[in-house]
């Protein structure tokens, strides 16, 4: 028998989803890229989504959680704040955390 869990986790602040795997997604590619037009092209959703992802992200949290440079010689782009970095950090010891209670969990199952 194969047995697996299936399981996502986010986070919500006053009703409103906050962070999910999906914004963590792409909070990192922001910071591997320096650019939401290029964080959104690298993990394959379109620019207007990316924005209102990241938009919502900022309105919600407590701190801001990118900043945005205004483009002109060099180019603009968007780069994670420390907070934002931490916010990553957290959500991803968190949902390792989970798999790991999840997977001892999935043990007591296949046991019986």
């Amino acid at each position: 028998m194969n047995c697996k869990i299936k399981s996502r986790i986010w986070i919500e602040l006053d009703g409103e989803e906050f962070l999910g795997e999906g914004k963590i997604q792409l909070l990192k590619a922001i910071g591997e890229t320096g650019s939401l037009s290029k964080a959104a092209k690298s993990i394959h959703i379109s620019y207007k989504k990316a924005w209102h992802l990241m938009d919502a992200v900022n309105k919600t949290s407590k701190k801001p959680v990118t900043i945005n440079t205004i483009g002109g010689k060099g180019g603009g782009g968007t780069e994670l704040t420390p907070y934002g970095k931490s916010l990553i950090s957290a959500f991803d010891d968190m949902n390792k955390k989970c798999w790991e209670f999840l997977d001892i969990q999935l043990e007591k199952i296949k046991s019986l």
